[in-house]
């Protein structure tokens, strides 16, 4: 069949005619099964296609595509290298342009360029290169970076057919006890703003096109304020307060995103308390979503809600409910009503076309709304360039996806970001000195001095630490660090014992702003990061590098402070140990 035979047949994908052309024949031709599964963006892993995925708990790709209608799904997991995502992302693509209209797949992921991994969040870099974390990217200050550093993600993603990032996520971190803060960029709305919008342009491009990876900026209006800072992906985590009254404030960087030009909107999962909006969640809510998004903001892009928000579901084993905040009585069928209703375009982690169907035929839900969201959902696939090219070079994606120059960037942003809060003149280090580690690998360490086995032999000691944070029951739980930010007594003791034998360096993952006074009363230097290896870590502790870090958040005194902080309020905290913008040069 010749090109012109194709568009004849096909005439949608006559690439001269406008976007919304093109989207209005391909809708004129679509069933509403057709339509229905567009509405659905749920999770799929790499595998053979006609194989249920065990560990996820999802269907076949092939019931997915075949018998769902359904064309958007975020890739969980990795593979060893870029080639075979990009291989098995071809094969998706074959099934998918072998139905009745071919419509392509829109793969999207979480962010999968740094060093954390959850599976609600986000993936270990595997093959991609490697930079800090948000909060890291943060502590450069450095717009251009952040740039350079999405559109390196962008060429990486391409090459894989990863086409919609599930991020950025400009929530600000004022609630100091939040789990979800290591993929924001910290606590000051100002610095949000720019570093959010400099991300978005990294991802997006110049124009938005064929080239380009569709931003999901998230959680609008705004996580961050949780009660106590338990997070709502959980039902003790899901109300949000604003104490301050400082609901505005969190709006700005999402300003910021849509003057850059972002695609997409994610809602959070948490219900506003005590607002002038309804106490649901903002994925239900009308008067957050149509009323501030849509209608005051002017934001005619596609709404995909955070997912879970309608069926129950089990995660690694244990049961866990919708997040169906405020509407917990309402039915799945009811609950899909409400966020339809509330200017939602797409249902995050769900594939329950077979739900949306039986609202149209009951006539709950008419095609005219279905055709609202299939427009801005086809409208993304057409102008990311889908429909002229789903495929992929799987010989330029090995070349592309973790590249030598690629891995460089990422490295020396993690040097960059690591910060320095108090240094006694023992940093920098000298070179060939005898060293102890704890959290270092001693063959890492042994290219900057003479490793040792005891403090005792050391004359310098360099600990890593994680920062706190409470066991809860789940195994899912777990991956959001959340509860008390002091550390206990059994590591403040280790650490005084060989600080106290030996002048320490201790080194702080700060995934959230731990209680470092007791360790700062004792250690020769303390410094925190957001993502860095042993090597970027010894290059700016022995002055290889120079210490460029500053920190994107308060680093409270206390647990009294946080407690009494209002969680809606920047810098809330009663006199921080460090303030946001403190690091030390060496």
């Amino acid at each position: 069949m010749t090109d012109t035979d194709v568009t004849t047949a096909r005439p949608w994908l006559d690439a001269a005619l406008p976007v919304d052309e093109r989207v209005q024949l391909l809708l004129d031709e679509m069933t509403v099964e057709e339509k229905a599964g567009l509405f659905f963006h749920t999770m799929i892993a790499i595998g053979d296609l006609d194989e249920a995925n065990p560990i996820f708990g999802t269907p076949s790709a092939r019931e997915f595509i075949d018998l769902k209608n359904m064309t958007h799904f975020n890739l969980l997991g990795a593979a060893p290298t870029g080639r075979e995502i990009a291989a098995w992302q071809n094969e998706l693509q074959r099934l998918a342009a072998s139905t009745r209209l071919g419509i392509p797949v829109t793969l999207s992921t979480d962010p999968r360029h740094s060093f954390s991994e959850n599976p609600g969040a986000s993936i270990l870099a595997g093959p991609f290169s490697q930079w800090p974390e948000t909060l890291g990217l943060a502590a450069t200050r450095d717009p251009e970076l952040v740039e350079r550093f999405a559109d390196i993600a962008r060429q990486e993603y391409t090459a894989v057919g990863l086409r919609v990032a599930l991020h950025p996520q400009v929530d600000l971190a004022t609630e100091p006890r939040w789990a979800r803060q290591t993929a924001t960029f910290g606590e000051d709305p100002e610095l949000t703003g720019i570093l959010g919008a400099a991300y978005i342009r990294g991802f997006q491009g110049d124009s938005f096109g064929p080239g380009s990876v569709s931003t999901m900026t998230k959680h609008f209006p705004g996580g961050g304020p949780q009660l106590d800072g338990e997070d709502p992906h959980f039902p003790y985590g899901r109300e949000q307060v604003y104490p301050g009254g400082a609901f505005d404030l969190h709006l700005k960087p999402f300003e910021d995103a849509l003057a850059a030009g972002t695609r997409q909107m994610m809602p959070y999962y948490g219900m506003p308390v005590g607002t002038e909006y309804e106490e649901v969640g903002f994925g239900f809510n009308r008067s957050v979503i149509t009323g501030l998004l849509r209608e005051r903001f002017g934001f005619d892009g596609l709404v995909c809600t955070d997912w879970g928000l309608i069926n129950d579901a089990e995660i690694f084993g244990q049961p866990f409910p919708a997040r169906a905040w405020g509407v917990e009585d309402l039915t799945p069928r009811e609950r899909m009503l409400k966020v339809l209703d509330a200017g939602v375009d797409q249902f995050g982690g769900e594939d329950c076309p077979e739900l949306l169907l039986g609202l149209v035929a009951e006539g709950s839900v008419s095609e005219e709304r279905l055709d609202l969201s299939a427009r801005r959902i086809l409208r993304e696939k057409f102008e990311l360039g889908l429909f002229e090219n789903p495929f992929v070079d799987e010989d330029a994606a090995d070349e592309i996806v973790g590249s030598a120059e690629f891995r460089a960037a990422g490295e020396a942003a993690q040097r960059a970001s690591v910060t320095v809060l108090t240094n006694d003149g023992s940093l920098p280090f000298a070179p060939g000195i005898k060293l102890y580690v704890e959290g270092i690998e001693p063959s890492v360490a042994a290219a900057y001095g003479d490793v040792v086995a005891t403090v005792d032999e050391a004359d310098l000691a360099i600990l890593r630490l994680q920062a706190p944070f409470e066991q809860r029951d789940t195994t899912f739980e777990n991956f959001f660090h959340a509860g008390s930010l002091e550390f206990s007594d059994e590591v403040l003791a280790h650490v005084g014992a060989i600080a106290g034998a030996v002048p320490t360096v201790v080194d702080v993952l700060a995934d959230r702003p731990p209680i470092l006074e007791p360790i700062v009363a004792g250690a020769a230097a303390v410094t925190v990061n957001w993502g860095v290896s042993g090597a970027a870590l010894l290059d700016v502790l022995s002055g290889v590098a120079s210490a460029q870090g500053r920190l994107p958040f308060d680093l409270p005194r206390s647990m009294a402070a946080v407690v009494a902080s209002r969680p809606d309020v920047p810098f809330d905290t009663a006199d921080p140990l460090f303030r946001f913008g403190d690091g030390l040069a060496l």
